[in-house]
């Protein structure tokens, strides 16, 4: 164990110097998923040989690269599931969590429709259709690299996918008014925003910018939310933290909605709006 935690200090010394914050727990990770075990039993490992020092020295230089930990180890946790992620496809993060958490407490009847609208790796339609064994999940994107990670990750669950541009007029038409909750994390961030390396290199761009302000796709996101929720329907679509106020006034503008409301992340940052369609008489 001695000569596993002293790699461990070192590799965890060369992150924090790339500039990684959580140097510490990628390192541990990283060594966990080379050795096979949990980050917490690594204090059960008596011994390791070469090829795993090896590989684990090539894995720490990758990482110091900026190749995001999720490329590495192949796999995110993303709620309560494990989704495989990699080049290709956006890694789902911790922010959308909040996201997640509002969806999975509203009252929604025994076999809802959902609709995950730009779904990449399918992780807010598999994590819903875990919640609602007994839901009609929906998860449609454009892009057929994220698609084929969505099927891999959706392969034993009852998720439908679909390849479309959810800007397409009248798209999926047999759905009007007959969905239950639709949710959504769009590309959103303003076209030249800093992002972190892992971002900037290795996430899909078409997944990440949402055009100068970072609103190019949310107007047809709250217009197929509008189009297809029931009276009563659930909506909720992330944003950057700096377009609170527009997704707000995007949604007003729609006319179809009430209880229109801006909630935070778990980090307290401006993340998503919720609402909730209004009657066909109201």
């Amino acid at each position: 164990m001695t000569v596993l935690r002293r790699a461990i200090d070192c590799a965890a010394a060369q992150l924090a110097e790339a500039g990684i914050d959580s140097a510490r727990h990628d390192a541990e990770r990283l060594a966990a998923y080379l050795a096979g075990t949990e980050r917490g039993r690594l204090t059960l490992i008596e011994s390791i040989d070469d090829d795993f020092l090896r590989r684990y020295r090539d894995a720490v230089a990758a990482r110091s690269r900026r190749v995001p930990l999720q490329h590495l180890t192949g796999t995110v946790a993303f709620g309560p599931v494990t989704l495989h992620v990699g080049p290709g496809v956006f890694t789902p993060r911790p922010e959308t969590e909040a996201m997640l958490a509002w969806a999975t407490a509203q009252p929604l009847p025994t076999t809802p429709v959902i609709v995950d609208l730009c779904t990449g790796s399918g992780a807010l339609a598999i994590a819903l259709a875990r919640h609602w064994p007994g839901a009609r999940v929906i998860g449609v994107d454009d892009s057929d690299g994220a698609l084929d990670y969505a099927r891999r990750n959706a392969a034993d669950t009852a998720v439908e996918l679909i390849r479309a541009d959810v800007t397409t007029p009248n798209l999926l038409a047999e759905l009007d008014g007959g969905v239950d909750l639709v949710v959504s994390n769009p590309p959103y961030v303003p076209d030249g925003s800093p992002v972190e390396p892992e971002v900037a290199q290795h996430d899909p761009a078409h997944a990440v910018f949402g055009g100068p302000d970072g609103m190019a796709v949310i107007p047809a996101v709250v217009a197929l939310a509008g189009r297809w929720l029931r009276p009563g329907g659930s909506f909720a679509v992330e944003h950057d933290d700096t377009t609170s106020a527009q997704t707000v006034e995007s949604i007003q503008g729609a006319g179809l909605f009430e209880g229109i409301q801006a909630s935070r992340d778990l980090a307290g940052r401006p993340r998503f709006v919720t609402a909730v369609r209004r009657g066909a008489n109201d």
